[in-house]
């Protein structure tokens, strides 16, 4: 107990140095710590997690709070004879990094300073190699970025590739073509050089943010493409004849069947990497001549976002907080894949997360863990689909329900009909925008009167990318085009756009653009932010819904309540510095 009082005193006396530093507002600080309590965490990651501070302001500031230097290494090249002193797996293990030394003195980076056992190690190496140690607080990116300085991506692929070569020169090279292609398969798996390029892959993809990795067969070689904040960057080319043996070694890895090449297959991977555990959902697609591999990363270690990071700010977040109050009818939230629909459903989960409700979903897959809610996976191939599953749900006598997808008429009438008996209902839907869900709704045969009576609220989004915060510099626009942003913005009542931008001024718009950076990959983007439109279906709105019978417009929404459509809030992200206009016009336009 007195060592809990003891961590808790610590993290009060940084806080109340942050807000001295004007890092941190007082009613900022107070919920923070309020989180730092009830979830047992660390002021850091509280602050991380929330995006709150600059990774590197915030790193500073510590530093000077407990008296240590401070160096940011995401430029800086280290000399391999220097960063080797500390071993490889030393530095991973205790995120240490050396970085310098002059003469005697080695400058060693910590990512957490109060690691004693860290220090001790270092201090063991320093002696034992005749030096004295300087240490400095770095952050989790300027230890990764150095940490990288080890391996060299392109090197390590080319050294297993060689190894490879050589082990296959080495071979018989007639090769009984009519031979069991099973065993042919798991000579492929054992190999060690190709068990180290997909290693490599994944790691690489995890260290550089993706969200995906596709592995491609071209014509005369396999491409490598990682999706990082949302679109798809060219990393690799291997030689095509690998291509089979890296397929095999992730079916393995993923429990597919080897010698089914001709239909497609769905499998699931949890690997630890760089002490984090992380989930891979993989999909195998035949094409012509050979199979496809895409792969998405579920990191569960990045946890559940709050609204504010996810991009809900100022009269959006008004209404979802509002419907969330409800304890019975049907939320939805809509947009394309990729769109961060499900992400979203979760944030809404653990705000509704407490011990007096019973919270039961099905989904297709379970792709983030929340402790204290019943989460299912469905099976289509054992009858247990989310209509099946809805009717079972029902009887686990649930407060809250979230069904992953809406996909059909009878998912619909089930999940029309738990909400008609008081539960709370949450799901997904694929239209265009907030108002394309009634007429999607009523298409699936669901009643208009229904409709009326248990829809709460319909929600459409799309993801943006994020203005890199390190490298965000002022932007001039066209004047043409500024001139068209500036009329859509008049368009918007003003007090929707001050519930955002308290001290919104239309004589003195600014917009942002990211110049690039190390910490962006040159992109002058990092991370993703949520723009969205939000439909309160109140008293109106279900009048309209059971007498216009669908045929809604956006003016009988304007008509009966505020409303944003998603432009106009990416319009309003864009002036706060959150995202670009180009990226939102972009976005709207897809």
């Amino acid at each position: 107990m007195a060592r809990n009082q003891n961590f808790l005193d610590k993290q009060k006396k940084l806080l109340e140095f942050l807000k001295q530093r004007n890092l941190v507002s007082s009613a900022t600080g107070e919920e923070m710590m309020s989180e730092v309590e009830a979830a047992g965490k660390t002021l850091d990651e509280v602050i991380l997690e929330r995006s709150l501070i600059n990774v590197e302001d915030f790193v500073k500031t510590k530093a000077e709070f407990l008296n240590l230097s401070y160096i940011d290494l995401a430029d800086k090249e280290i000399p391999e004879d220097i960063i080797n002193i500390v071993p490889v797996n030393v530095a991973e293990h205790y995120r240490m990094i050396a970085f310098d030394k002059d003469q005697n003195r080695l400058k060693v980076g910590l990512v957490d300073a109060e690691n004693f056992k860290a220090i001790e190690a270092m201090d063991f190496l320093a002696q034992k190699n005749k030096l004295k140690v300087d240490y400095y607080l770095i952050s989790s990116f300027s230890f990764n970025n150095a940490f990288s300085q080890y391996k060299d991506f392109s090197k390590e692929i080319s050294s297993a590739l060689a190894v490879k070569a050589k082990e296959d020169s080495s071979k018989q090279q007639d090769v009984n073509l009519k031979q069991d292609e099973s065993l042919q398969f798991e000579g492929i798996v054992k190999d060690a050089p190709v068990a180290k390029i997909v290693s490599v892959i994944i790691r690489h993809a995890i260290e550089g943010g993706a969200s995906d990795i596709h592995i491609e067969p071209l014509a005369k070689e396999t491409r490598v493409r990682y999706r990082i904040d949302g679109m798809l960057h060219n990393s690799l080319v291997l030689p095509k004849d690998i291509h089979t043996a890296i397929v095999a070694r992730i079916k393995v890895l993923s429990n597919l069947k080897l010698d089914e090449t001709r239909a497609p297959q769905d499998g699931r991977i949890r690997l630890v990497i760089n002490n984090r555990e992380i989930d891979f959902r993989v999909s195998s697609m035949p094409l012509l001549n050979e199979e496809k591999i895409v792969m998405r990363v579920l990191d569960t270690a990045k946890g559940i976002s709050n609204m504010d990071k996810l991009g809900f700010i100022g009269h959006n977040l008004d209404i979802l907080n509002e419907g969330l109050k409800k304890t019975g009818g049907i939320i939805l939230v809509t947009g394309p894949t990729g769109s961060g629909k499900t992400t979203t459903l979760y944030s809404l989960l653990a705000i509704l997360n407490r011990e007096s409700s019973n919270i039961v979903t099905l989904e297709d897959p379970v792709e983030y863990f929340i402790k204290g809610i019943n989460q299912s996976q469905i099976r289509p191939e054992l009858d247990f689909t989310f209509a099946s599953g809805l009717r079972s749900i029902l009887r686990q006598d649930p407060d809250i329900i979230m069904v992953g997808e809406i996909r059909d008429n009878e998912t619909a009438e089930l999940a029309i009909h738990s909400a008609l008996t008081g539960h709370l209902v949450l799901s997904t839907l694929h239209t265009k925008d907030a108002l394309g869900t009634v007429a999607r709704l009523l298409d699936m045969k669901v009643e208009p009167f229904l409709l009326g009576s248990v829809l709460n609220m319909s929600l459409a989004q799309r993801l943006t990318r994020r203005i890199c915060t390190y490298c965000k510099v002022e932007a001039e626009l066209e004047a043409n085009f500024k001139q068209d942003i500036i009329k859509k913005l008049k368009d918007i009542p003003e007090d929707l756009i001050k519930k955002a931008i308290p001290d919104f001024d239309f004589n003195n718009i600014k917009f942002y653009r990211g110049e690039g950076c190390s910490h962006c990959g040159k992109s002058g983007y990092r991370d993703r932010i949520g723009i969205a439109e939000i439909i309160d279906i109140n008293h109106e709105m279900k009048n309209l819904i059971l007498s216009k019978r669908g045929a809604l417009t956006i003016e009988d929404v304007k008509t009966n309540q505020p409303f944003l459509t998603m432009e106009q809030d990416g319009i309003i992200k864009s002036i706060l510095g959150l995202t670009t206009i180009e990226e939102v016009m972009r976005v709207i336009q897809n």
